[in-house]
């Protein structure tokens, strides 16, 4: 059976929908930069998932190819996700203004695959799809302590759900510390085409640190 990341770490990826404090090692990612707002057809952020899914498929199905990476296993894709922010807004979100966003778009890849396989199968799919994929990196992030919780209904409702993780964390002496290298960070279990909007289900994470 593929090895699945959601179910193999649920403290990572299935919490309870009531906040909770967990440690986020170093994990690597396939990544894409853009700004605008996630809702518009066209826009920089649906383009960065079709990216994305296209590189990690290709990693995914590497097995089949003469191309062989060291240790590799079958896997589930993991689920996408997305570190957001905003130029000028400090630690918070404006959810009326996704024009102004920025965003890392993230899928997680497996320990085994490293900087030299991403690279190829960046290649391998620029050459098949004849798509410019020069916007996808390679990408390195460890959160550390964050507070986190499961969010689930509309993501303009998200703003309700924050509010409880930082009154949890400050009840336990933390205070967050969303800043230019640590972020506000979603994972998405749900697909938005097929799911309604009241039982969308996101992780929603936030760096904390100790308050002086």
């Amino acid at each position: 059976m593929a090895f699945d990341y959601k179910k193999e770490y649920k403290e990572f990826y299935m919490p309870k929908n009531k906040p909770s404090i967990v440690a986020i090692p170093k994990m690597n990612y396939i990544a894409v930069r853009g700004k605008g707002n996630p809702n518009e057809e066209d826009g920089e952020y649906k383009k960065s998932i079709g990216l994305l899914y296209a590189i990690a498929f290709t990693i995914k199905m590497s097995h089949k190819k003469e191309y062989k990476i060291d240790g590799y296993f079958e896997y589930v894709v993991p689920p996408l996700e997305g570190l957001w922010y905003q130029d000028g807004m400090g630690d918070t979100i404006d959810y009326n203004k996704k024009e102004s966003l920025e965003f890392i778009s993230l899928i997680r890849l497996p320990d085994f695959v490293t900087e030299k396989d991403f690279l190829w199968a960046k290649n391998e799919v620029t050459k098949k799809k004849g798509l410019d994929f020069s916007k996808v990196e390679f990408f390195s992030y460890e959160e550390g302590e964050c507070v986190q919780c499961m969010h689930i209904g509309s993501y303009d409702n998200e703003p309700k759900t924050v509010e409880l993780m930082h009154n949890f964390a400050q009840e336990l002496g933390y205070t967050h510390d969303i800043t230019k290298k640590r972020y506000h960070h979603e994972i998405y279990l749900s697909d938005p085409r097929r799911v309604s909007e009241d039982r969308l289900k996101t992780v929603i994470r936030h760096p904390i640190k100790k308050a002086k």
